[in-house]
């Protein structure tokens, strides 16, 4: 589905990605994991257009992106919940939602609307703040926000940046499961997370990226008994393990 070739890209003179290359197959959760500063984030940015890559090409379903402005990227079929929520202020959730779906063409009003209901459903956490102002929300609550707000794209890839950010554990726990539901019901991830052992326990396969490069990757079970991968990102403390949840009917 997602085919990154040898990527590189700029913050001005300091290279931020030195030759970048990963693939995502249709169907799958792939996680990259790093230590702050490695280009994860500028990975994703690169992929869904806000940073346009100096080198090398990103293919999506066979199509070249890489020179293709954001919002053509998200018409393509890959939606973007970028870092730190980013919840449009002094707009409800409701109305955070049918912003999501700005970048599908042919939609009335009534239609976007119905569809924001239906994504409520989705995350019954939300709906008893379907009128109130996004950014009042807790902080699990507004990163379910900005996931949900990101399917509203209908987004055939969903990348992912740090979901699990300045959460308590059982809004970790929460929002993982979400993840695993996302994808029993159709959507490809490509998920960026410093939580390296909840990441690797729901993801298919896993790539590591050390100062702008892919040092390392795997099957997730392969990189979760991995010894350099252990002692750099996995630690000796006990994490409780996501339960695979059933796909609602």
């Amino acid at each position: 589905m997602l085919k990154v070739q040898n990527i590189e890209a700029h913050y001005g003179s300091i290279r931020a990605l030195k030759g970048v290359s990963l693939e995502v197959q249709e169907g799958e959760i792939v996680t990259l994991l790093g230590s702050n500063g490695a280009g994860k984030s500028t990975t994703l940015k690169s992929i869904s257009g806000l940073l346009r890559p100096t080198r090398g090409t990103v293919e999506f379903r066979g199509e070249r992106i890489d020179p293709l402005k954001p919002e053509a990227i998200v018409f393509k079929g890959i939606a973007h919940v970028p870092e730190g929520r980013k919840i449009f202020p002094g707009l409800t959730v409701r109305d955070n939602l049918m912003l999501g779906a700005s970048g599908r063409k042919g939609l009335s009003k009534a239609q976007i609307a119905e569809e924001a209901e239906q994504m409520l459903e989705l995350f019954p956490a939300l709906k008893p703040f379907a009128d109130k102002l996004g950014w009042t929300l807790s902080g699990g609550q507004q990163q379910m926000l900005a996931i949900a707000r990101g399917l509203m794209a209908h987004p055939k890839l969903l990348l992912l940046d740090e979901p699990s950010l300045g959460l308590a554990p059982v809004l970790v726990q929460e929002v993982f499961h979400i993840i695993q539901e996302i994808n029993a019901r159709g959507t490809t991830l490509l998920l960026v997370e410093q939580n390296a052992f909840m990441a690797l326990k729901i993801a298919h396969r896993g790539y590591v990226m050390e100062t702008g490069k892919i040092v390392l990757h795997d099957l997730a079970a392969n990189l979760l008994n991995n010894e350099q991968v252990k002692k750099a990102y996995l630690g000796t403390a006990k994490v409780a393990r996501p339960q695979r949840i059933e796909q609602r009917r």
